[in-house]
């Protein structure tokens, strides 16, 4: 009499585990259509490749090179909403660009209000000291007073979210998708 229980408990399993496998197959390709729509007004013929997607799984700096790596491992942190440390970590990559003095002076104010100062909507995790010295250098900013945040926040994606993104469904099912398209020439 048990066995009739747990046959239907395994079918109905298996059918589950079907039912998912067709579900990420549809969410990854479903993702390579947004991300190459995404790109698609670019210049360059450049398309979502699977060598390209590998070979993020080699540094996280390969990964935010790519620009279908940044947009994938952005979503993957909105989806998981923890997506304020990459959009720090880019916020001080283009901060670092800017040449006027005053345009300067408004922008580090505008990161200081937004992932700095404690209870900001978008707080990064650092330490006391840290946050501090950026108050302190945010009244006479330079180009490289947010550096000491930005080497954190990217070390804390390396050590936790770039190995939970390597993990995810989204960049295995992406894999799996461009590795079948891939066979199918």
């Amino acid at each position: 009499m048990p066995s009739l229980i747990v046959e239907p408990l395994n079918t109905q399993h298996f059918i589950m585990d079907r039912d998912d496998r067709k579900r990420n197959k549809n969410i990854g390709k479903n993702f390579m259509c947004r991300l190459q729509c995404m790109f698609s007004h670019s210049s360059s013929s450049e398309r979502l490749s699977l060598e390209d997607t590998q070979q993020w799984s080699q540094s996280l700096e390969r990964l935010l090179e790519s620009k279908y790596g940044l947009a994938t491992f952005r979503n993957f942190l909105k989806s998981e909403y923890s997506d304020e440390n990459i959009e720090f970590w880019l916020t001080c990559e283009d901060y670092k660009k800017i040449k006027s003095s005053f345009r300067m002076s408004s922008r580090a104010k505008k990161i200081y209000e937004q992932y700095i100062k404690a209870e900001s909507p978008k707080e990064i995790n650092i330490d006391y000291h840290t946050r501090e010295q950026i108050k302190r250098n945010v009244k006479t900013p330079t180009m490289h007073c947010f550096d000491d945040a930005q080497k954190m926040v990217y070390g804390l994606m390396e050590r936790d979210s770039y190995p939970r993104f390597l993990r995810s469904d989204i960049y295995r099912t992406l894999l799996e998708n461009l590795a079948a398209d891939a066979t199918k020439g």
